[in-house]
């Protein structure tokens, strides 16, 4: 991989992130690599996307800037692309950027202003995913772009939680319908039961803001701090969309 290819390149494999010679991108790699092969790390699908290299990894500037979240929403269907086309069932991207969070709060909020910038650089498309609700006090809410809903998962230094404190500020993407894949397997709640068993060895404790599949509100469980229920999402959709309910 030459050098001008790398400056001009913001997602990337495995492959490539193991022959590069970019100190700074190879420090990524090698702190998210040593991180979840913690041998005591809790989440048993991130270290299946490790050992099968089902993962690739995005570099950016600051949260929510107009090139980052340009760069960002290309490099997401890129990722929906691959993870549909393998049919993979781990497959992440790790969205790295160069802000540090100042506590765990101001985290919480550049996650949801990236979030909102991606959703508005698409509105005029007015396309949500069906299988999932776009309003954040719903249970089956689920984050959407570009007509795929995910799963978010905020990483930073500033984190309580250990399994979610990270030298880089970073989010972590999985395709939603990657848990329902594995539901449909009969193998998430298996992989669930001994996560939580995992983290509480881990971190001392369940992570409080996890909930059950299907359970609970996924919302507050993206930037990783611990909230009540008098907490509001700061998130908001730019158009009305047909849920599956609706349709059916």
């Amino acid at each position: 991989m030459s050098a001008n290819n790398i400056k001009q390149q913001t997602y990337f494999t495995p492959e490539q992130l193991n022959d590069c010679p970019d100190e700074q991108l190879t420090e990524i790699h090698t702190s998210i690599t040593e991180k979840l092969n913690d041998a005591d790390y809790p989440c048993v699908g991130a270290k299946a996307a490790l050992n099968s290299s089902q993962y690739r990894i995005g570099v950016y500037g600051s949260m929510g800037d107009d090139e980052t979240t340009r760069q960002l929403g290309e490099d997401l269907k890129n990722y929906t692309t691959e993870t549909l086309s393998a049919e993979s069932e781990y497959m992440t991207l790790i969205a790295v950027f160069t802000d540090e969070p100042a506590s765990e709060l101001d985290f919480e909020q550049k996650l949801w202003q990236q979030l909102q910038r991606l959703h508005d650089s698409e509105k005029h498309l007015q396309r949500w995913d069906p299988e999932v609700s776009n309003n954040p006090e719903d249970s089956d809410f689920s984050f959407s772009f570009n007509g795929t809903a995910f799963f978010v998962v905020g990483l930073h230094a500033k984190a309580s939680r250990r399994a979610r404190r990270f030298t880089h500020t970073a989010m972590a993407f999985n395709l939603h319908r990657q848990f329902e894949q594995l539901r449909e397997k009969g193998v998430y709640e298996n992989m669930q039961k001994v996560i939580r068993e995992r983290e509480e060895a881990y971190d001392g404790s369940i992570n409080p803001m996890l909930s059950n599949f299907g359970e609970g509100l996924e919302a507050p469980q993206y930037s990783g701090r611990q909230v009540d229920e008098s907490w509001k999402c700061p998130f908001h959709v730019a158009f009305k969309h047909q849920t599956k309910k609706e349709n059916d």
